[in-house]
């Protein structure tokens, strides 16, 4: 295989991870954490999980599932052409899998961040330990282990664009959109058994983490190619590690990608490795996912996907979309702390959600608006998120509680009471 130049890392971000082609196809990919219904503040060990999940058979519409380093369990759709497909048949995996592990005694947890329990590590593949020890050795170690074992998204997979103009557009609405979803699912208050003083624990983990291969690529500005940004951030940010031809995993060999081309080591495969180790909020695989959003309460996982969808889709939502993202498109920060309890990105998520559902009917997914509908009267148009809906820590059990942390900031609203869920610790 010919040696990699810069220009050839440029060539492959263009045809590959910026493959044009005309929009509509959507996949997700769901996380969750799996808990014991008797004891919800014990570590369930993953030997039991995969029994359980093999006992139940293969996801009837064909859904991946695959498990992180935590014992996360992931359940991934194949892509469909339209929201109604997509919805249908990852509901229907997941009940799958809910019941399979009902059989022992499990349950299926929707949690940005796990509320109470630890990061356990509990992966058996090499990659993951490599992964692990390239965030001690880059002095990570706290805020890897709890990205790879204690976190848990929503994960929303889009088309680049139909061409290159397309394609720059809606990656910039990408982008501009995240601080807005960030905010609008945020689920995830509590860690240790504690508040953080965050609303999205799991967006303040990514931020305290590497920042080379976590902070957004679009940050100064929405001109510019797309590609031309793509290849950049990869050229400088640190190999994570390498798979050598003799099948060994070497975690941190202390250079950027940039520096190790001038080696004239890398070869096209060590590319398309290094880009599955970024993980920055908007990234372009051949599609765009979006990363930054907390994995909800269960019954809602479709409505992020829905909002999501309908806002880049829909040429009129997309439109709508950008007019209110363009006054908080930089708002990371504040909307990982406040939520919507920020007004700037309050406003900003009810005009997009009031597109979302306008749109959703035309995308032939009416069957979405009454879900979509619930979750903006129980949280959006309140100025709340599912992150509100936290137990007291008071209510956690003292013996699983750890380390003390700030607490939340005290406009916190506390009117609504969470609806019924086993997962919370009692």
């Amino acid at each position: 295989m010919t040696r990699l130049t810069v220009d050839g890392v440029y060539q492959h971000i263009r045809g590959v991870c910026f493959k044009t082609g005309p929009p509509g196809t959507v996949g997700a990919e769901t996380e969750w954490f799996v808990v014991d219904t008797a004891d919800t503040g014990a570590h369930v060990p993953a030997e039991r999980v995969r029994a359980l999940v093999a006992d139940g058979g293969p996801p009837a519409a064909g859904s991946k599932i695959t498990y992180e380093p935590g014992g996360q369990l992931e359940l991934s759709s194949a892509p469909f052409r339209g929201l109604g497909p997509l919805h249908t048949a990852l509901g229907r995996d997941i009940a799958q899998v809910r019941d399979a592990l009902a059989a022992g005694g499990l349950a299926l947890a929707g949690h940005g961040v796990d509320p109470v329990r630890r990061a356990r590590f509990q992966a058996d593949h090499p990659r993951y330990a490599c992964m692990r020890d390239y965030f001690r050795a880059s002095g990570f170690q706290a805020a890897g282990l709890a990205m790879m074992c204690s976190t848990a998204s929503v994960q929303v997979n889009l088309d680049i664009g139909a061409d290159d103009a397309d394609a720059a557009r809606r990656w910039r609405l990408a982008h501009a959109l995240g601080p807005v979803l960030v905010a609008a699912f945020a689920n995830s208050p509590l860690r240790d058994g504690r508040r953080t003083g965050l609303r999205s624990s799991r967006q303040g983990i990514w931020t305290e983490l590497d920042p080379c291969r976590t902070l957004p690529v679009l940050r100064d500005g929405a001109d510019g190619d797309p590609a031309e940004a793509w290849t950049r951030y990869a050229l400088d940010a640190r190999v994570m590690l390498v798979h050598t031809a003799e099948g060994k995993w070497v975690s941190d060999p202390g250079m950027s990608f940039r520096e190790w081309l001038g080696k004239g080591e890398p070869r096209e495969d060590d590319l398309a490795y290094h880009l599955s180790t970024l993980f920055p909020p908007v990234r372009p695989r051949g599609w765009l996912e979006l990363r930054m959003i907390d994995a909800p309460p269960g019954r809602y996982w479709p409505v992020p996907v829905a909002v999501a969808t309908a806002l880049l889709d829909d040429p009129a939502a997309a439109l709508a979309a950008e007019a209110a993202t363009e006054p908080v498109a930089g708002r990371w920060a504040a909307a990982a702390r406040c939520g919507l309890s920020d007004a700037p990105l309050a406003a900003a998520a009810r005009s997009c959600f009031a597109a979302a559902l306008d749109a959703l009917p035309r995308l032939g997914a009416a069957g979405l608006v009454p879900l979509v509908e619930e979750y903006a009267r129980r949280y959006v148009e309140r100025g709340r998120t599912p992150a509100d809906d936290a137990p007291s820590p008071s209510s956690i059990p003292s013996g699983l509680r750890s380390r003390p942390r700030s607490p939340i900031p005290s406009e916190l609203p506390s009117e609504l009471p969470s609806e019924e869920d086993p997962t919370w610790p009692r």
